[in-house]
Order: structure tokens, then sequence, then C-alpha cells
């Protein structure tokens, strides 16, 4: 009788189950990962307690054809367990992680990719079985492809599980994890990533108001949560790291610790996923970036208010600009959510139009019990189909296309220089009524048009 080995796509999860002890404590004392071999290429990824005495090691294969493994281990149980597994093709849509590439970002196939990023920091703590259902369904819907979530509560939720053993808040065992929890919060990963949306998965905020003391824990204790969290994650392919939300307004913490987080995350992250830090603002005044030139950095995570300096980002550090949170379309009392609609759009073109992309968040009251930037559900923004649009237009760009951008301003008539030697097919676009309409004849050296009253305009010159 011939054993087949197991099978799993380019890309996907293998996963090697394994039974161990349960005594003392397994998060802590148990050592255990797997060195997984394709052809003379060697990656090593770490295992975690899974609880009730089950261990597991998440592998990314990234390579088509048969792969074979080895755990290590400092308990004879869990080590020395060998096997085999075959690799296929990635499926349809399934192009693998992203990566920085240049100041653009494309999936490990090639193919390229436009973060169209939303918020919904904590959609997973509550573990509303409806509410996430309908959150998947609403992004299904929408043009988003990427979502900031947080792992950490914040001090005033008292969610049914949180990532520590022990009672909550006061109660909690920091070296011990809760694999209810994670198995919840995977699971979330994992249906974004059937439905193409990349996790930018945020690992520390300072909102816990010393309540769980999870902004000082110490060196020790995050590197161990660093591992546990990388551990069960790190093999699906649409995660992305954020070392912190608002890092700056953690007073617990210096730049030497978020440097170290920082190095550590690349360390023990055997896929190179994307690594980004996202620094605070002080009454809209202030931004306090994080320098992002460091090597452990693949791209800016920026939260500001002004898209127009997307262009002296990338002048100062030449890799992708995402601008996270430029304020959210909303009606609350605070000042990062309450522009309109028109506005976020506005911002997400001025922004995209010189090199970026720009984050989209919704804290509109009066439609749900939370808003959708923390908990999700529904989307009610006149935003999210402009966004859209945009995202067409984005993706329809090819070389030789030129948009420009003319913003709240309303003149009568615009004139644009075009390159010398070629000819141009122009085309003026309304970014807020979703409408595009020809100029006519074709262009060279120069294009007058005249405009109709109105902002939120945008020319689209594409060579002929």
């Amino acid at each position: 009788m011939v054993t087949l080995s197991p099978i799993v796509e380019r890309w996907g999860v293998h996963e090697i189950e394994l039974a161990g002890p349960s005594g003392g404590n397994p998060f802590a004392e148990v050592h255990l990962s797997a060195r997984f071999q394709f052809r003379d290429r060697i990656v090593e990824a770490e295992g975690f307690y899974d609880g009730d005495g089950v261990y597991r090691v998440r592998f990314m294969p990234d390579a088509v054809g048969p792969w074979s493994y080895t755990t290590i281990s400092n308990v004879t149980e869990l080590d020395g367990h060998a096997g085999t597994f075959e690799v296929s093709p990635a499926s349809d849509g399934n192009h693998g992680p992203v990566r920085a590439v240049g100041i653009d970002f494309a999936y490990a196939d090639g193919t390229p990719y436009l973060p169209f990023g939303t918020t919904c920091y904590h959609w997973t703590h509550d573990m509303d079985e409806d509410r996430e259902r309908s959150t998947l369904r609403t992004l299904a819907a929408s043009p988003f492809n990427k979502l900031r979530m947080c792992v950490l509560p914040t001090g005033q939720m008292r969610p049914p599980e949180v990532p520590f053993a022990g009672e909550d808040p006061d109660g909690l065992d920091r070296t011990r994890f809760n694999p209810v929890f994670f198995r919840h919060l995977e699971g979330r990963v994992r249906d974004l990533r059937d439905l193409g949306v990349e996790a930018d998965v945020i690992l520390f905020h300072p909102y816990d108001g010393g309540l769980r003391g999870v902004e000082d824990m110490g060196r020790e204790t995050d590197h161990a949560y660093l591992r546990y969290v990388i551990a069960r994650l790190a093999a699906f392919s649409n995660v992305w790291w954020s070392a912190a939300n608002e890092y700056d307004f953690n007073r617990a913490k210096t730049v030497a610790d978020w440097d170290d987080i920082l190095r550590t995350i690349q360390r023990l992250d055997p896929y190179e996923h994307l690594r980004s830090i996202h620094n605070g603002t002080r009454m809209y005044e202030v931004a306090t970036l994080y320098d992002n030139t460091k090597p452990w950095v693949t791209h800016h995570s920026v939260q500001h208010w002004d898209a127009t300096l997307t262009g002296t980002w990338l002048a100062a550090c030449p890799k992708p600009v995402v601008i996270d949170e430029i304020s959210y379309e909303g009606n609350v009392g605070k000042r990062w959510g309450n522009i309109t609609g028109a506005e976020l759009v506005d911002r997400f073109w001025e922004g995209m139009t010189r090199g970026g992309y720009v984050g989209h968040g919704e804290s509109l009251t009066g439609h749900q019990e939370r808003a959708w930037i923390g908990n999700g559900g529904g989307l009610y923004g006149e935003s999210p189909a402009r966004i859209g649009f945009l995202r067409t237009i984005m993706e329809q760009r090819r070389d030789g296309t030129i948009l420009r951008y003319l913003g709240r301003r309303q003149p009568a008539r615009v004139t644009v220089d075009l390159p010398p030697g070629d000819a141009y097919e122009v085309e003026l676009i309304d970014t807020w009524n979703m409408t595009i309409t020809p100029v006519d004849g074709v262009h060279r050296d120069r294009v007058r048009v005249e405009l109709p009253r109105r902002p939120y305009l945008a020319l689209r010159m594409t060579r002929v």
C-alpha cells in the first residue's frame, strides 16, 4: 500500500499537529520548530502550544514540488518527527504575500497590488458571529482590500476572551496565552484571506490605560507575545505586521524599544511579511513619524491629515507611503472622526495621484450600535463608492497614463503641458459624480480644457 503525501497549494498552509506535555507552562517551557526543505533550501518555522496537549507548526511553502520536514524540540515526544508533502501550483486568486517593490507593492507572483485599506480595530474581539459575518459581507461588496485590526483589546473593553490566560483584566498571566482567543482571531484572518483582503495586524497600541499592563510588559514578555502571535499567524499569506498603532503615545516604550520590536518581528517571521509602525498626532498639529529608513521597516504607515506631503515623505524615504489614517468620514466629536465623505475622497485623490496610498475609516453614528472603525458591521458613508471608482481608475493606469487632480478649486479652464513627442487622449473625471468625459481630439505638447465650475475634478491623459 502506498501512502500519498499531503498536498497543499503554493502559498497555502501546511500544518503539523503533535501531541505533547500539558503540565507546567508549555507556552514558556516547551520549544518547538520545524525545518522545511525544498531541494537545497531550508526554512525554519516556530511552532506553538494550542492547549490540551496539542502542539502545531504552520508553514507557508513558496515553491511547487516535494517538500520534507523534521521537527526540533527540547521535549522528546515532539523532537525528530519527519514527513513529506507535495506543493501544487497556486489556485486562481492566490498570488502569495504582498511585497514592497520600490515605492509600490506587488504580490509574490509579480501581480501588482494597490492597497485600498480600511480600519476595523476590534471587529473580532466581541466574538459576535453575526456582526463578523456582516463585516465580511460588507468587505466583499466594498472596494477595500486591506483591513487594519488589533490583537490587544483596549482598556475599556470587556471582551469574552483576551490573548492571555487568567482572569481578565487584573488577573491575567502574561506568560501564558489563550488558545480560544487566537483560534477565533486566526479564523477571521483566514476569512479575510479567502476574500482577497490583507490583514494588517496591529500588535501593540497605547490604549490599555494600565488596566491589563500590556503597554509595559518588558522586553522578555513582549518577545514571548510576538513569538506566539507570529507562530500562529505568519503562515497566512495575507498577513502584514503593524508593530503599533500610534506608537509615540505609549509613554512606557522608547524608540529603542520599538526598534527592538521591529527587529524581533523581522527575525521571527520566516516569510518576511510587510512590517510598519504607525505614528500618532498631537491635536493635529504635530505628527511624530518613525524613521522609516530603518531596514526593518518595509513601508510608511502614516497618520496625517495632509496628503499633499506624500511627495515629501517619498523623497525622504523611497518606500511605499500608506496614509493609513487621514481622518475618518463621520460625525463624532473628535477632529479625527468627523470629516465629510467629499473631504475623505479628496484626500484619497491627493495622496494617490502623488504616488502614495490612502486608507479609509468610518465613524458615523446613528446607524448601528458602534461605528465601523471600532467593530465593523455595515458601511453607511458616501465615500466607499467613490473610493471604488478611484480604485478602478488606478487599476486601469498603464505606462504613459498621466493623472492630474485639480482638487477643491473650481477654475473655469486649465492648461496642461504634455510630454513632448507623443500624442495623448484626454478625459475629464468628476471624482464625486463618478463620470468620465472625453475631451475632443488627440493632443500634443499642450492641452487646454474647459471645466464645469465645480471642485473635485481630475484629468486623465493617456498616451495614444
